[in-house]
């Protein structure tokens, strides 16, 4: 599974994309995150942190603003038997429609 890893390492493209999307309004942590979801697969909080190399509440904060404009939303959880489940997120809209929200917020 060493393609899954490559796929799962924030790039410098990826820190470029995360960004400009900073330079617009995002804020850092939610652009690094919506980066990640951008690759349209399911992830955890857990790997989203070590992707995006964010700690557990930087994560849950960027997590809670992207799910309030409805970029991201929770699919469902994975769960073994005991402990705590593990909630999974997936895009909740395209990118050509966060983008047309972002500009209708720039332009007005």
């Amino acid at each position: 599974m060493v393609g899954d890893d490559l796929f799962l390492q924030f790039s410098e493209g990826d820190e470029e994309v995360a960004e400009l999307f900073t330079d617009i309004g995002v804020k850092r942590n939610s652009a690094r995150v919506l980066v990640l979801m951008l690759r349209d697969i399911d992830l955890t909080s857990r790997m989203m942190e070590r992707v995006c190399d964010l700690r557990q509440p930087e994560v849950s904060i960027a997590l809670t603003d992207l799910m309030k404009r409805k970029w991201v939303r929770k699919i469902g959880q994975s769960g073994e038997g005991k402990g705590r489940p593990i909630l999974l997120y997936r895009m909740g809209k395209t990118l050509e429609d966060i983008l047309d929200e972002l500009k209708t917020e720039i332009v007005g």
